[in-house]
């Protein structure tokens, strides 16, 4: 992990509010290193906890719930989230959740589905939603793809991550703050998550070349591959 933590940097960090509440939402690797690096850097440079949402099978196992509470780590219910914001915290959810982090690819499509929790969150609150990618995230560790369909039809029946990950290469990774968007009572959960989807999609193309590749985020670590401009 040391050498992830040498090629890991923030961009963005001007985003990041000194004193008022917001949501981030942000892309979920196979295992989001970058989140727990994320978190580190905003406590030594702003001062300031991240809270984050986690699923809810982590706390069934033994021990867990002490490290939750040390690390303000949430089960993630509307109202528990609403109210962290409304304390004046800053507070971080991955809508994908585990199935992003088991499913996805080196292609980073966003795999949310129709959920929306977070922005009904965002709107009882009234706070703006901050969208974080990391780029090369997929990269540092990966699901396997060999079986999917399998992993896919257990993970319907049980909602437990059993897909093996295997990784932890030290590839550059750069977490990318973008913009805040602002609390808009007049939007909808549905048209506010459209507009954060949107928001985050756009800084995934900018930031990440697609599809990603190991090798080449390896290179990142010392040389900074030029991004092909699309057409």
């Amino acid at each position: 992990m040391d050498g992830c933590t040498a090629a890991y940097e923030v961009s963005g960090m001007n985003n990041i509010p000194d004193d008022t509440p917001a949501l981030f939402v942000y892309y979920h690797g196979a295992i989001p290193i970058d989140l727990y690096y994320f978190i580190s850097k905003t406590f030594l440079f702003k001062n300031r906890l991240i809270h984050t949402v986690a699923d809810r099978f982590l706390f069934n196992i033994p021990g867990f719930s002490i490290i939750s509470e040390a690390l303000k780590v949430i089960p993630g219910t509307l109202q528990t989230c609403s109210n962290i914001l409304k304390t004046n915290h800053l507070l971080a959810i991955s809508p994908g959740g585990v199935y992003e982090a088991q499913f996805g690819n080196a292609y980073y499509k966003l795999m949310w589905k129709k959920r929306m929790g977070f922005a009904k969150v965002a709107l009882e609150a009234k706070v703006p939603i901050i969208p974080v990618f990391t780029t090369n995230i997929r990269e540092s560790f990966r699901s396997v793809s060999l079986a999917r369909r399998l992993w896919l039809k257990i993970y319907t029946l049980t909602k437990l991550p059993i897909v093996p990950i295997y990784g932890g290469f030290p590839v550059k990774l750069r977490t990318h703050v973008g913009e805040p968007i602002p609390y808009d009572g007049n939007l909808t959960p549905e048209q506010l998550q459209k507009k954060v989807a949107a928001s985050l999609e756009e800084l995934i193309v900018k930031h990440q070349k697609i599809p990603g590749s190991i090798l080449r985020a390896l290179i990142e670590r010392i040389y900074e591959v030029p991004k092909e401009k699309s057409e």
